[in-house]
């Protein structure tokens, strides 16, 4: 399983960012596909979280109303389209996915991970 992150990037505060994650080889039916971010210093979050087949989200609460995870399955691309951004929404963004539905959108629940794209917000 292969996630290849872009899209990051410098914005300034009320602004919009979209970032793409190309997802190859991952066959399963049903799976986790998330976004996640990190600061420095700071633990990886959880932003939002698609499960495929259900077609159900997840987002946290610091970006609901303002970010959208989606899926393009011809692509096999997962996207976040994050509007109103935020000087606090700066950090590192991670994709990630897994098998199965992992309701709990955890750093160590998640076996699979991009690269990562900055995102800076001034």
């Amino acid at each position: 399983v292969q996630l290849v992150e872009s899209g990051g990037g410098s914005v300034q505060a009320g602004g919009s960012l979209t970032l793409s994650c190309a997802i190859s080889g991952l066959t399963y039916k049903r799976n986790t596909l998330a976004w996640f971010r990190q600061v420095p210093g700071q633990a990886r979050e959880g932003v939002a979280a698609y499960f495929t087949g259900e077609g159900s989200t997840y987002y946290a609460d610091s970006v609901k109303g303002r970010f959208t995870i989606a899926q393009d399955k011809a692509k096999n691309t997962l996207y976040l389209q994050m509007n109103s951004l935020k000087p606090e929404d700066t950090a590192m963004y991670y994709c990630a996915a897994e098998r199965g539905y992992c309701y709990n959108v955890r750093r160590s629940v998640f076996g699979y991970w991009g690269q990562g794209t900055q995102v800076t917000v001034s």
